[in-house]
């Protein structure tokens, strides 16, 4: 019998094995945040953000218009894996189209 097995015994003999499960908590939730800069065109912006964070027109814009505004945008906030591969996809796009669009994560 394993050690998180526990026996349970009604008295007449018989018993009834209960096991204890660990509990799973919620994963860290971490923000993917894209930074402003002076180079990168506002409607490749909004194509990042309909493509990679499938955003509609009207968000990505007004996404991309807090970003020019402020400096900095939330694009969503996700689990830390998924986060890490969207960060990755956007800066291996922008690299590609020779952009300098840079984007980072932050944990919630």
């Amino acid at each position: 019998m394993a050690d998180d097995d526990k026996r349970f015994s009604d008295g007449s003999g018989t018993g009834v094995v209960v096991k204890t499960r660990a509990e799973t908590k919620k994963p860290s939730m971490y923000k993917v945040l894209m930074l402003n800069d002076d180079y990168t065109p506002m409607e490749f912006v909004v194509h990042v953000l309909e493509r990679f964070f499938r955003k509609s027109r009207e968000e990505a814009t007004r996404i991309m218009m807090h970003i020019h505004r402020r400096g900095v945008g939330l694009c969503g906030v996700y689990t830390y894996e998924v986060a890490e591969t969207k960060v990755t996809q956007v800066m291996d796009f922008a690299r590609q189209q020779q952009h300098p669009l840079q984007c980072t994560l932050e944990r919630d």
